[in-house]
Parts: C-alpha cells; sequence; structure tokens
C-alpha cells in the first residue's frame, strides 16, 4: 500500500496472486516510440521514463525548486524530498516510481482499440505538488510515485484507469452533447448530482475512467473486481456499455475535440485537441472581457496551448467560470473553472 491515495481506493482483495505470478515472466524491450497494446499492435503512446523525465523534461529554478516542464509549457513544481510538509507519511523514506515494464504490460492486457490513441505517459520520479496523485489529462498521463514500492496490480489498475481519461478526452470529449447523453443514460448518471463539481468517485470523467478499467483492463488491472463508485452497477451489468464504449473507437477520435486540463484548476491550465488549424487561443471571463491569448504548440497530429493562470496585468485571475475559444470560426470554446 502507497502512501498516496490511488484510484480512490481499490481496497478490495487480491484475487489474481497466480496471474501476477506469470505476468512477471513477460520480457519487455526498449522504450519505442510507439508501444504495443494487446496482440501487439502498435498504439500512439510513447513512454517516458523516470530517468528521462527527469534529464529531459525537468529543470530548477534560480531557488532551487525542481519542475517538470511538458511538451506545450505546462509546468509543475515537483516535491523532491519525503520530509517536505506536503508529504503526510514518509513512508519507507523515499519516492518509488512506477516499473516501466509493469506499465507496458498492463498496456499490453488492455482490450481496446487504441490504434488512433495519441498520448505521452510521463512516469515521474517525484510527484507533484499541486496534487500528489497520477492524472491524465489530452494526449497525457503523469504517473506518480509513492512512498513505500506499489504493488504491481495497482500499477496496473492506475494506469489503464489513467489510460481511460486520455481515451475519454480523444473519443468522448465535452463538446459531444449527444454522446454524453447516450453515455450518462447507459450509465444511469443522467442526474445533474453528477457532474463536473460533484465528489470525486460522482465525476462523470471519473466514472468513464473506471469503466474503461474495469471493462477492458486485463487481469491484474481488474484485481479487486470492484470500480470506485460502489453505488453505481458494476459495468459488466450494465447493458450495451461495452458496445457503446467500443463504438467510440470505430468511430475514430474526434477531429474537433478542445479539451482543457485539469478542470477546475487552481493554477495553470493546459489546451489540446486533435485536427484543426494551429492557431491562437483567447481566455475570456464571464463577461466576455478577453484576459489572455496563448499560442498554440503542435506536436504531431496535436496542437496544446498552455495558461499560467494569470491575466494581461500578470495578477491571478478571479476564482470562477471562463472560457477559452481557438481563433478560428466555428470554434466550440471550452469551459473552465478557477478555484482558489
Amino acid at each position: 500500500m502507497t502512501t498516496f491515495v490511488r484510484l480512490g481506493r481499490l481496497r478490495a482483495t487480491l484475487a489474481h496472486v497466480a496471474l501476477a505470478a506469470l505476468l512477471g515472466l513477460l520480457v519487455h524491450g526498449p522504450a519505442a516510440a510507439n508501444e504495443l497494446g494487446a496482440g501487439g499492435r502498435p498504439t500512439g503512446l510513447v513512454f517516458h521514463g523516470p530517468e528521462e523525465t527527469l534529464a529531459k523534461f525537468c529543470a530548477r529554478d534560480t531557488d532551487g525548486r525542481l519542475w517538470l516542464e511538458l511538451p506545450g509549457g505546462l509546468r509543475f513544481e515537483l516535491v523532491t524530498s519525503v520530509d517536505d510538509p506536503a508529504i503526510s507519511n514518509p513512508g519507507d523514506g523515499a519516492f518509488f516510481p512506477f516499473d516501466v515494464a509493469e506499465v507496458r504490460a498492463a498496456l499490453a492486457g488492455v482490450a481496446f482499440p487504441l490504434s488512433d490513441l495519441r498520448a505521452d505517459v510521463f512516469v515521474l520520479p517525484y510527484p507533484r505538488r499541486t496534487s500528489l496523485e497520477s492524472a491524465a489529462g489530452p494526449g497525457l498521463i503523469l504517473l506518480s510515485p509513492g512512498t513505500r514500492r506499489i504493488a504491481r496490480e495497482q500499477q496496473h489498475a492506475e494506469f489503464v484507469h489513467e489510460l481511460g481519461h486520455v481515451v475519454q478526452y480523444q473519443m468522448l470529449p465535452d463538446a459531444d452533447g449527444g454522446r454524453w447523453a447516450q453515455y450518462r443514460a447507459l450509465r444511469g448518471i443522467a442526474d445533474p448530482a453528477y457532474g463536473p463539481s460533484s465528489p470525486h468517485a460522482d465525476r462523470p470523467h471519473e466514472i468513464f475512467a473506471e469503466d474503461f478499467r474495469a471493462l477492458f483492463g486485463g487481469a491484474l488491472a481488474r484485481y479487486s473486481g470492484t470500480i470506485e463508485n460502489a453505488e453505481l452497477a458494476h459495468p459488466e451489468q450494465v447493458p450495451g456499455l461495452a458496445e457503446f464504449m467500443w463504438s467510440l473507437a470505430e468511430r475514430g477520435p474526434s477531429q474537433l475535440a478542445f479539451e482543457a486540463w485539469p478542470n477546475p484548476s487552481r493554477g495553470a491550465v493546459r489546451f489540446a485537441r486533435s485536427g484543426g488549424a494551429a492557431v491562437p487561443v483567447d481566455v475570456f471571463d464571464a463577461t466576455g472581457r478577453r484576459i489572455a491569448t496563448l499560442a498554440p504548440v503542435a506536436l504531431g497530429a496535436v496542437t496544446y496551448w498552455s495558461w499560467n493562470g494569470l491575466g494581461a496585468d500578470g495578477r491571478p485571475a478571479p476564482p470562477g467560470v471562463l472560457f477559452a475559444r481557438p481563433r478560428e470560426p466555428g470554434a466550440a470554446a471550452a469551459r473552465i473553472v478557477v478555484a482558489r
């Protein structure tokens, strides 16, 4: 068990010890530009191990603080010592990152079409100060270390859960109201009580990610036999749910998706979409006043924009609802909730 809460909450007894032992016999090759999924099919995932992440994507500021600097400009301060006040339990006295071989094994066990998926997977050497847990956004997975060695089944479950978020961002963007209505109806979460500001287990994005893990993850990813929200039916018991989620892959990635992450945010926000032109993005407050303009960074088929959370006057944007829109005709806006 790690010090940090992971997936909320997979507390059930491990039921696949024998399979865990068998997976230990798998042989994994060196890092590749395109990792292989189930059946050896290539995916668009790129893995960055903790050593590479530290060497190529981290830098110290003049005060000696270590920052994770991601493609597109998003930055996170990292906690580098278990003695830092942000760490409530120092555990075994060090940070223990995910094992890249286990993450690859978890990916290989996913029974879902991933050839169109695009994402960078960063195995962090240290946790982010703003949130100690793993996280995912459009085209991005951040796997956070623990202060004790992370059990293999927990690594599988957590990675596949975060992969579910990437699938959702790319294949079921928030702007696709029709498909979301279908999903909510199937899942029995049409009630407004299930919203982005609800308790963690009641948020539709989290429910989707858990459904993905429970339906399409390998044996270790599904080791608990449960999902985070115990009040909902297990996804295997929901008629038509697996078929609906599979249909998202058959339709292919949304080419007009424009997503913000993290959302709600307490500071920096990253935007991304696949397809469309690499144009500036304008950020507006609730009155329609433009408070920031963001430059695009195109990386392959995905364009990113990063906002530091500051207005044109250099001050943090006040808490509330903001909107961001690519500067092109007919572009949909993303709604951002700023919390302080």
